[in-house]
Formats: C-alpha cells, sequence, structure tokens
C-alpha cells in the first residue's frame, strides 16, 4: 500500500508498527479479570511473523520497499535452489543470468497462500484493514514479478524487476486499486499481485527490446 511505501513521520506511525490486543472500551474495567474475551486472546506470533516478513515490516522508513527487497532475496534464493544457466553472450556479465526453473514459481504461489492467511489473521487482531507493518504482500508481489519462466534473470534484470514493481505498486494502475476493496487478505495482497503482474510483463518487454 502506499502508506507502507510513505509512512507519517509522526509518533503515530510507529506506534502502527506495534501489535497491542484491542483494548477494553468498557468504564470500570480495572483489570484482566474485567477485560473482554477478545482483549484477552492469544496473539497470532506465527501469523505475524509471516505477515511482516521475518520481521521487515518494522524496519523504519518505507517498509514495502524492505518488503520488496525481501521478494528480491527469496526470487535469488530460489533461482539458487533451482538454476538453469543460461549465457547469451561468454563473457559479457551482463548477459550471463540463470533462467527460473520452477524455484519462482513455487515459492511465489506458497507465499502467495500464507501471505493470504497470515495478512487476514493480522489484520483481525490489529482490527486494520492493511496494517503498516503487514509487507508480506510485497514480497509476494515481486516473486510476482519475476515469476514469467521465459525471463532470464540476471542482476541486472533483477533490478528493473525490483524497481518497475515498486512504480506500480506505488501507482496502482486499473485494477489494482479496486482490488484493495476485497475482503481480508485478499484485498491486502490482490494489488501487489496485479503490481507484480505489470512490471513482469514490463520485465519481458524489457527483454524482448533487447535492454
Amino acid at each position: 500500500m502506499s502508506a507502507k511505501t510513505n509512512p507519517p513521520s509522526s509518533s503515530g506511525a510507529a506506534g502502527s508498527r506495534d501489535i497491542p490486543a484491542k483494548a477494553s472500551s468498557s468504564p470500570g474495567a480495572g483489570g484482566p479479570e474485567n477485560a473482554p474475551a477478545d482483549a484477552l486472546r492469544r496473539k497470532p506470533r506465527i501469523s505475524i511473523f509471516i505477515a511482516t516478513a521475518c520481521g521487515l515490516g518494522y524496519l523504519p522508513k518505507a517498509p514495502g520497499t524492505w518488503g520488496s527487497l525481501g521478494g528480491v532475496f527469496v526470487a535469488v534464493i530460489a533461482l539458487w535452489l533451482t538454476h538453469v544457466p543460461s549465457v547469451d553472450l561468454p563473457g559479457n556479465f551482463w548477459t550471463i543470468g540463470i533462467r527460473p526453473g520452477y524455484g519462482v514459481e513455487l515459492f511465489a504461489i506458497l507465499i502467495a497462500a500464507l501471505g493470504v492467511w497470515a495478512a487476514n489473521s493480522t489484520a483481525n487482531y490489529t482490527s486494520q484493514k492493511d496494517p503498516q507493518f503487514v509487507v508480506i504482500d510485497e514480497v509476494s508481489g515481486q516473486l510476482v514479478t519475476y515469476f514469467l519462466p521465459f525471463t532470464v534473470l540476471n542482476w541486472k534484470y533483477l533490478l528493473l524487476g525490483f524497481i518497475l514493481f515498486r512504480v506500480f505498486d506505488i501507482w496502482k494502475p486499473f485494477p489494482a486499486r479496486q482490488a484493495e476493496a476485497l475482503p481480508g487478505g485478499w484485498g491486502i495482497m490482490a494489488d501487489d499481485w496485479i503490481a507484480g503482474i505489470y512490471a513482469g510483463l514490463g520485465l519481458w518487454l524489457a527483454r524482448a527490446l533487447g535492454l
């Protein structure tokens, strides 16, 4: 979300990175024994760990960008685990890269599924539609950018894919912004998937033009 890219600098933004249980608004509630049941429910630690991309969402200054960098890191790991060497011109560093086998695709699908669940659970716990510290959507969207199996990925295209995704994630072309209205974790994740599709097409176009 755009708020993740340009978080407010006030103390309120810092506070949004905390994940407190909902406080009781009942008059005269003086202790845990008087608190409502939902205020005492257990914190969904696993969901929050996944939703914040292992804590990247707590980093200051543009947590969405940190989440996207996390997606680049996951893509590199996936490529390293299932790499297929591809050399266009021997000795040319700009054209020596690796084609994704099924690594990026498998990671993209897995993180997309986990992201919907974790984002939904965290949003319900914090009573916020899209908490600022939830960045698993950026991780997932960045992986969608690298999803196209016919795209050779070297450091140049990894960097270009990162830049393109950040542009489309902030811009939110149709129907990305409309997708935010989807319920729960779907609304948190879907707009980043659409931004990732746009970025992936841009990456493919850049490759087709020989850039």
